[in-house]
């Protein structure tokens, strides 16, 4: 194809547009209505993912060890000639003896490939996070240090995937110095079904706003497609293909959802700063725009390269087969 027919197709691709540009205004206003409904979609998804992963990073599971607290209040004591202390436990009696060996379990726990963070809290500082809003003269009644610290120490974790969380939870069962595993998995599953609504909901959103710009897309072409009938039968009657036939409307589908695409961009940009100024207030943290801006201008331009090249193929693809005898009657 000489260069002279490629600039003639694309002039005529414009033609099209301008000559039924009332026709093609609607097609891109309706167009830009589904991409920002698409682009809000999509923000909104990445906001509710960002906010579930703060609260999976406070989801946290605390697991406490078989230090001497333990061993004072739940342990077997078997009977030993070693040397025990006046509560009558000795140290062969539990498994984590000092911080250092908690450390070492710590560790272990770090290995587990699901687990993102674990943090050593030590008896000392368990009671204080528990009893430290109470009355000085409480505390006081009730002496916590030392080997009257009725808290085991413990290990907070933290998981990279709450879907793995049970299994992640069997792994830590198979710990030794490990005796008990504080979870909240009710708060765990409510937050992975949350996440997976917000997916298939995201998904049929986009799949029917999509369905709805082919139809747009397609009536624009079929109205072009029936104004230049006759100029479509003579062509053909010159020996022209129907790929040649079928470009300007590709072109012309293509100018609108191109056209679309950045009006879009632009509004929804403008609808989420404003929206954002209000709900940063009450939220906190929102995903800024230019972390969204890549992947927003991918997703329209693909929307309306589709729609447009999709739309106008298939309706200018049917004219062809079922009018086709027309052309030579004409």
């Amino acid at each position: 194809m000489s260069f002279a027919s490629v600039k003639y197709l694309i002039k005529e691709g414009f033609k099209g547009a301008w000559a039924n540009r009332l026709m093609s205004l609607a097609s891109i206003g309706v167009l830009v209505a589904c991409m920002s409904v698409i682009g809000i979609a999509l923000l909104i998804s990445a906001n509710v993912n960002e906010a579930i992963g703060r609260l999976e990073q406070q989801n946290v599971v605390q697991v406490y060890l078989k230090d001497y607290a333990w061993a004072y209040l739940f342990g077997e004591k078997p009977e030993t000639d070693e040397e025990k202390d006046e509560n009558g436990i000795a140290e062969s009696y539990y498994l984590v003896h000092n911080e250092e060996e908690a450390l070492a379990v710590r560790d272990k726990i770090l290995k587990i490939d699901n687990v993102a963070s674990a943090k050593y809290v030590s008896s000392e500082e368990g009671v204080q996070l528990m009893v430290g809003d109470i009355d000085e003269e409480i505390q006081a009644a009730f002496p916590m240090e030392g080997k009257d610290n009725p808290l085991s120490a413990g290990i907070d974790i933290t998981m990279k995937d709450m879907s793995k969380f049970n299994a992640t939870i069997k792994e830590l069962e198979k710990i030794d110095e490990i005796f008990y595993i504080r979870t909240h998995d009710g708060l765990a599953e409510q937050l992975e079904a949350i996440k997976q609504g917000v997916y298939i909901a995201g998904f049929w959103i986009i799949a029917i706003l999509i369905i709805i710009s082919l139809v747009i897309v397609s009536n624009t072409i079929r109205v072009t497609m029936y104004s230049r009938k006759l100029e479509i039968s003579i062509m053909k009657a010159v020996g022209a293909t129907d790929i040649f036939v079928r470009i300007p409307f590709v072109i012309e589908g293509v100018l609108i959802g191109l056209t679309s695409a950045i009006a879009a961009l632009g509004l929804v940009a403008f609808c989420y700063r404003v929206a954002t100024e209000k709900i940063s207030i009450l939220l906190g943290e929102v995903v800024p725009f230019k972390e969204m801006l890549i992947l927003l201008i991918l997703v329209f331009v693909c929307i309306g390269l589709f729609a447009g090249v999709i739309g106008s193929m298939f309706i200018i693809g049917k004219y062809l087969r079922r009018e086709g005898s027309e052309f030579t009657a004409i």
